[in-house]
């Protein structure tokens, strides 16, 4: 993947120029030191992500957004964000921003957030290109592709930002046996059998299912966690954004984003302990996968 870093504060371009190439998360291909300055260099280079900074003289990284896309440019981008202006936020979410990265920059957070972006991107290109070969297979009235059940769990997990986690894969198994189960209704089979179903579908000896379900549900459980996680950042940030308000109090347990927003405000040192609610959190996937893959 390329990148194109837009800062005006140069230490910051270092930095995150070293964490990219260290990371081997891939190539940046340039710099620049203001959004008027970057506007032809982006068009030039044609970066698949732009990371920049939200405050800059002459353009704001807000205002160099708007005059790229309008040029034309397709990539994608990352906001630098040093302050916490819920309104501001809320517009670059409005402009196409996928995430922020905050300042002072931290190697972990930066790591994590642009692994997924690629993951995404990846993801997109294959769905896309899935799509486009059976565009030319069949007859000459081609009716629109039904999503299959992978791909509308994949679009949940993409939503939640933990497409790229490993408790996805058995996120993804569970809702292709659910959606394909004999019995009808919303109400789930006990966690122990779904785990037994998505260790079972792995070929693992019979001896070894209970050790495997143990390990399915850590990775679940270290999944969600990162989703709680991501959501309360977004709510620190836009507690009014449509996606924080729709998946925050739908998929967990309200009270303990509420919490983790208050240590991300308080910058606590040493959060606590989140609960987390496997059932609330897989049945309410559930039934978002069984609405997506039932729409006509």
């Amino acid at each position: 993947m390329q990148y194109f870093i837009v800062d005006d504060d140069t230490a910051s371009r270092k930095m995150l120029s070293k964490i990219i190439t260290e990371g081997e998360l891939g190539v940046v291909i340039g710099e620049a030191e203001s959004g008027v300055k970057s506007l032809p260099l982006i068009h030039s280079t044609n970066p698949d992500f732009v990371l920049i900074d939200l405050l800059m003289p002459e353009l704001d990284g807000i205002e160099t957004m708007e005059q790229l896309r309008t040029q034309g440019f397709q990539g994608q981008f990352i906001m630098i964000s040093q302050i916490v202006n819920k309104e501001m936020v809320g517009e670059a979410y409005g402009k196409g921003v996928e995430f922020f990265i905050h300042k002072p920059i931290n190697r972990v957070e930066v790591q994590s957030i642009l692994k997924k972006m690629v993951e995404q991107s990846r993801l997109k290109n294959s769905l896309l290109a899935i799509r486009e070969s059976l565009a030319h297979i069949g007859s000459t009235t081609v009716l629109p592709k039904k999503q299959t059940i992978k791909e509308c769990v994949f679009s949940l997990l993409n939503e939640l930002g933990i497409i790229s986690e490993p408790g996805s894969k058995d996120m993804v198994l569970m809702m292709e046996f659910l959606m394909n189960r004999k019995e009808t209704g919303s109400q789930l089979p006990s966690l122990k059998d779904l785990y037994e179903a998505v260790a079972s579908s792995y070929k693992t000896d019979d001896k070894d299912i209970k050790k495997e379900c143990k390990s399915i549900e850590q990775r679940i459980r270290r999944t969600i966690l990162t989703a709680v996680t991501n959501f309360a950042s977004l709510g620190t940030m836009d507690y009014m954004n449509p996606k924080f308000e729709y998946f925050a109090p739908r998929y967990f347990e309200f009270e303990e984003i509420r919490r983790r927003m208050k240590e991300i405000d308080e910058n606590t040192n040493e959060p606590t302990k989140v609960k987390i609610n496997i059932k609330k959190f897989l049945q309410v996937l559930y039934l978002d996968t069984a609405e997506k893959y039932n729409q006509p």
